[in-house]
């Protein structure tokens, strides 16, 4: 048979072994502790852009749900731990996305989320610059931080305001960009700039964190009344790469479950499959989830980043092609 030897080499293997450590060492020092939840769920993850991977449990279930779903974060477990009262925790493991596969996804990756009690977004963006900072010396690199906001992003590179402006202004920012613009929202098209305009002007040794990001790109963060109003969330990116996603999170049950039942009518509108809300999750906002904000930070692309190489399969063991 071919193709049975590793994608990466063994020094990209240990560069990973290398970061692991770095993470542990980084938090044990901050008193962030480390935890495991579990890979399998009742429920799945509803975001429209986000396909989850479902099986058929075949044992004793006692009237439950024989489907279960594998994570595509660890995010409901650990607010689950939060609202119960573990405090500063993260985790650093496997999460799984259906239909992400090619030069700069797999189906299966590697993730690291943590939950600081007591921050928010901002004061987390800065925990999170200096651990990617810290990632890039273990190469000999550094990067500059750039911060700025979702915003003023937009008005320096395409003057546009992206929280006020309407389609056809957004449509026309993409210049020579040809898209079917058939079923796309103005969020659609926010997105649309973002990867086709805005993230290959970034600097591959900058490190850009952009914050209070449109309130209707909410997602899991709470959200702040401004006029208009924003969504206090940041995302990192090394480079062209987006590195991290973090919010000061919601902590309203109703609203969140508002959020998930909006997600669902998305779905059923695109012809998605129905995908069960996290009851779990929602019983634990309503018990009371601690002020807190969390990030999660895709370590793959992380490791991409310092190795200067735009192919996943380079930093994994075997691809999905040779899993």
């Amino acid at each position: 048979m071919t193709g049975w030897q590793p994608t990466a080499t063994f020094d990209a293997l240990r560069l990973r072994a290398a970061f692991n450590r770095l993470v542990r060492e980084f938090f044990h020092a901050r008193g962030v502790l480390e935890v495991e939840t579990p890979v399998l769920s009742l429920a799945g993850n509803t975001e429209p852009n986000i396909a989850s991977f479902s099986l058929q449990f075949s044992g004793r279930t006692d009237g439950a749900p024989r489907t279960r779903w594998l994570r595509t974060s660890p995010e409901f477990a650990l607010k689950r731990l939060l609202a119960a009262g573990i405090g500063d925790c993260y985790e650093l493991g496997r999460v799984f996305r259906d239909g992400e596969a090619g030069g700069r996804h797999n189906p299966e990756f590697t993730m690291l989320e943590w939950y600081r009690i007591g921050w928010n977004h901002l004061r987390l963006l800065d925990e999170t610059v200096a651990l990617v900072r810290a990632a890039l010396a273990l190469v000999g690199r550094d990067a500059a931080p750039v911060v700025t906001s979702f915003r003023d992003l937009y008005w320096q590179h395409l003057q546009l305001d992206p929280l006020t402006a309407d389609i056809d202004t957004l449509r026309s920012a993409l210049g020579e960009v040809r898209i079917d613009p058939d079923g796309l929202n103005r969020d659609d098209w926010l997105d649309l700039l973002m990867t086709h305009r805005l993230q290959p002007l970034f600097g591959n040794d900058v490190l850009l964190a952009v914050h209070d990001w449109p309130a209707s790109q909410a997602a899991l963060a709470r959200i702040r009344a401004e006029d208009p109003p924003v969504a206090e969330r940041f995302e990192l990116y090394l480079g062209p790469l987006e590195l991290a996603n973090g919010y000061h999170e919601l902590r309203d049950g109703p609203e969140q479950r508002a959020r998930f039942e909006r997600d669902v009518q998305v779905r059923a509108q695109r012809g998605q499959p129905a995908i069960p809300l996290d009851a779990a999750l929602l019983a634990a906002l309503e018990h009371g989830l601690p002020a807190c904000a969390g990030v999660a930070l895709g370590v793959d692309r992380l490791l991409m980043s310092l190795l200067g190489t735009p192919r996943i399969a380079d930093v994994l063991a075997f691809d999905f092609a040779r899993a």
